[in-house]
């Protein structure tokens, strides 16, 4: 009884406010009293402009807010692990275009990231479902997601989408048939010189703002930090093109096919791809093909969580039940596929000149020039066409049995990651940064066109791998590529404009027309699969695991704030799934801001505090 007359005697709104039904409203409506409600927000460094942005609304809809910013992506996520937060800013592009990936890692109760956590059955459900539909059908399935999770839920803040902008200089970069991507990084095979004599001589320079990478192998990892080094070292079975649709240019595949049914995937395997390493600081090919064998043991170890003592994306591949090289040639002639109805073989052979003659099972014994082949099948738990789309992701990377065993068998026991036999202080595994960064460079054995050759506080080098598919178009042809680490986007612009960086595939909103005025630059901007929002810390004991007080926080945020601020470089954003949904006959949703709404939820939760 004493906290409800407080309540009412030290309310700090006034009772006659501007307030308002959506954000343009003029009404004036009396708002309920309250008291002054403490939230602390965590985010990194680089989002003090989005956490200046979120202060003023909050206080403005009577919120106390306290701020942790941290330096980098490490601390936050160990401030984050502490629990001392109720908001945390955070971003998720879905580099693998499909629906599955946009909310499967940070919402299903099994995610790798989800870090509130969200535990809510009909979550799960609705994702399941989704993941098994094709995507027509789909759409509404996520529609209902979406809905769950903000309008009934308050599981996320959403704060904007931001548009992708690249810039490149074209004194030096070939920008004619340059790609920029949706969903994915950045190919650096791809990259020309307008000069070619610089090939060999002139390193090109592209921007990173993490000068710490979580990770150098591919499944311990999953965020911004790694993600460039781990696409360069590590060639997959399938890759995104600029539209989201799949592509094998690059990748270590020549066709693939689905069989009817949708659970079951062919890959044809190119001979040409070698492991390529580091020795006394230079590349060389190590001679190990990069074929079905590896690929079988990149993915198992890619679904297997215990395969690795921090596994970062096993629920990204989660559907696999058997991944397997065929040796049964008449399978692929039984087999129908599921668009064409062609046979599975008939599919496969088109992409190369000439017949499968023989399928092998060592990769040693794959010749495709006398027609034997490896095929690799992999089969899923259920209907699953999207696992082609996490097949694109980094964590499908083919790593080397062999080299990775040479660094972890001693911590495996049964197929498990044996945590008892591992001290994290001083024991190291294959990818360990730390590591390769203190000179242990020749741990990393590449299958991808490029291989790091070394790291320092300032920048990452990679060099060409003379492995892959020497004498092919969609192989590199500039040697050199430097990761330069600059934490601040303007600082990066700056430097791109005194020449010292080649590419900035990501650029400050802010910085978007001073680049365009320049006629020496190239600047690329397209709309992308990415979410700026806010994941809410609903742990045990967390005051936000209270609806109302999740709700009056989503009312409070005004998202034009922050296109004003990106001057119009983002765009307003519903959820994680808005980018995919809402274009076309869908149309857009807008999340208005309501401060009568957010007054009434943040009144009807410190009510419940006096009962």
């Amino acid at each position: 009884m004493k906290k409800l007359i407080a309540l009412v005697l030290s309310a700090v709104m006034a009772l006659s406010l501007v307030a308002c039904g959506g954000s343009n409203s003029d009404e004036t409506t009396e708002l309920l009293p309250v008291q002054p409600e403490t939230v602390k927000i965590l985010a990194q460094s680089t989002r003090e402009a989005e956490v200046n942005i979120m202060r003023d609304q909050l206080e403005h809809a009577g919120f106390v807010v306290e701020v942790d910013m941290q330096p980098d992506y490490s601390s936050v996520s160990a401030a984050r692990d502490k629990g001392d937060y109720d908001l945390c800013i955070s971003g998720w592009s879905t580099g693998t275009g499909n629906l599955d990936y946009a909310v499967r890692g940070i919402l299903h109760s099994t995610g790798d990231y989800n870090y509130s956590p969200v535990i809510d059955e009909e979550v799960d459900r609705l994702i399941d479902l989704g993941a098994s539909q094709t995507q027509a059908q789909a759409v509404e399935t996520y529609l209902a997601l979406e809905t769950r999770i903000i309008d009934e839920m308050a599981y996320m803040i959403p704060l904007y989408s931001p548009k992708s902008v690249a810039a490149f200089n074209k004194n030096v970069i070939d920008v004619d048939n340059l790609k920029v991507y949706k969903s994915s990084g950045p190919l650096w095979w791809e990259y020309r010189y307008k000069d070619a004599s610089q090939n060999e001589t002139r390193p090109i320079v592209f921007t990173q703002q993490n000068a710490v990478m979580s990770t150098l192998d591919p499944v311990q990892g999953n965020d911004a930090s790694m993600g460039t080094a781990c696409g360069a070292n590590y060639a997959k079975l399938i890759s995104l093109d600029v539209d989201d649709s799949f592509r094998l240019e690059g990748t270590a595949s020549y066709s693939y096919a689905i069989a009817e049914g949708n659970s079951e995937f062919y890959f044809l395997l190119r001979d040409d791809i070698y492991f390529g390493a580091v020795k006394d600081g230079e590349v060389y090919n190590t001679g190990v093909r990069a074929g079905g064998e590896d690929v079988v043991y990149s993915l198992e170890r890619a679904s297997n969580k215990d395969s690795v003592p921090s596994h970062k994306t096993f629920t990204l591949h989660n559907h696999l039940a058997k991944i397997e090289v065929l040796t049964d040639l008449g399978e692929l002639s039984a087999k129908l596929d599921s668009d064409t109805g062609a046979t599975v073989l008939e599919t496969l052979q088109k992409g190369i000149d000439g017949e499968i003659g023989t399928l092998v099972a060592k990769d040693e014994d794959a010749d495709n020039a006398a027609g034997k082949y490896q095929v690799v099948k992999i089969t899923t738990t259920e209907a699953f066409p999207q696992v082609l789309n996490f097949l694109c992701h980094n964590s499908a990377g083919i790593v080397c049995k062999e080299q990775v065993e040479k660094y972890n068998a001693k911590f495996m026991k049964d197929g498990k990651f044996d945590v008892s036999n591992y001290d994290i202080s001083k024991d190291v595994c294959y990818g360990d940064f730390a590591a390769f960064k203190n000179g242990d460079t020749e741990m990393l054995w590449c299958s991808g066109p490029f291989v790091m050759t070394k790291v320092d506080d300032y920048g990452a080098t990679f060099v060409m791998n003379p492995g892959f598919k020497a004498g092919e178009e969609d192989r590199p042809t500039i040697k050199t590529y430097y990761l330069k680490f600059i934490m601040d986007q303007t600082a990066a612009t700056s430097a791109f404009r005194a020449g010292e960086i080649d590419a900035l595939t990501s650029v400050n909103a802010n910085d978007v027309a001073t680049l365009q005025a320049d006629e020496n630059f190239d600047v690329r901007i397209k709309d992308a699969n990415s979410t700026y929002y806010c994941y809410v810390n609903m742990r045990e004991g967390s005051k936000f695991n209270n609806l109302d007080l999740r709700k009056a926080v989503l009312y409070a945020i005004n998202q034009n704030d922050f296109i004003a601020y990106k001057d119009g470089m983002v765009n307003p954003v519903y959820s994680v799934v808005d980018t995919f949904l809402h274009g076309g006959d869908n149309g857009p949703r807008v999340l208005e801001q309501d401060l009568v709404k957010s007054n009434a939820h943040l009144a009807a939760y410190q009510a419940t505090l006096a009962e």
